[in-house]
C-alpha cells in the first residue's frame, strides 16, 4: 500500500512540475516577444518618421513627433498578440537629435490555487536614431 501512495505522489508532483514549467515558459516567451517587438517597432517607426525635407534643406536629421507616434501604434498593433492587453507609455520624443523613450506593459494571469495570480511584464527602451556619416 505504501508503494501506491509513493506512485500517486510521483504522478501528482510530475503534473505540478509540468504545469509550473508551462506557466513560466509562457511568461518568459511573453517577455521576450514584447522586448523584440518593442525594439523592432521603435526602430522602424523612427525611420518612417524621418523628416526628409529638413534633411534636404538644412542637412539636419530629425523626426516628426506625430508621425512617430502614429507609426509606432500602427506597427505595434499589427504584430502584437491579440490575446494580451498592452499599456503603451511614450515618455519622451525628441525631434532633434532623434530620441524616444517608451514603455510597454502587459500581464499574465493564472488561478493556480483558486486565487488569481497576476504577473506584470514591463519592457522599456530609450532609442537614439543613428545614421552613418555621409560627409566623411
Amino acid at each position: 500500500m505504501k508503494e501506491s501512495y509513493w506512485g500517486a505522489a510521483v504522478v501528482i508532483s510530475g503534473i505540478l512540475a509540468i504545469f509550473f514549467i508551462f506557466f513560466f515558459q509562457s511568461i518568459t516567451n511573453t517577455d521576450e516577444h514584447n522586448y523584440h517587438l518593442l525594439k523592432e517597432v521603435t526602430e522602424a517607426a523612427m525611420y518612417d518618421a524621418l523628416d526628409l525635407a529638413a534633411y534636404r534643406q538644412d542637412g539636419v536629421i530629425r523626426i516628426d513627433r506625430e508621425q512617430f507616434v502614429k507609426n509606432f501604434y500602427l506597427r505595434f498593433a499589427e504584430s502584437a498578440s491579440l490575446s494580451k492587453t498592452y499599456k503603451i507609455e511614450i515618455f519622451d520624443v525628441n525631434e532633434t537629435p532623434p530620441k524616444v523613450s517608451l514603455t510597454v506593459s502587459s500581464s499574465e494571469q493564472t488561478n493556480l490555487t483558486g486565487e488569481v495570480l497576476e504577473f506584470n511584464i514591463s519592457n522599456s527602451i530609450d532609442a537614439i536614431l543613428e545614421t552613418p556619416d555621409v560627409e566623411g
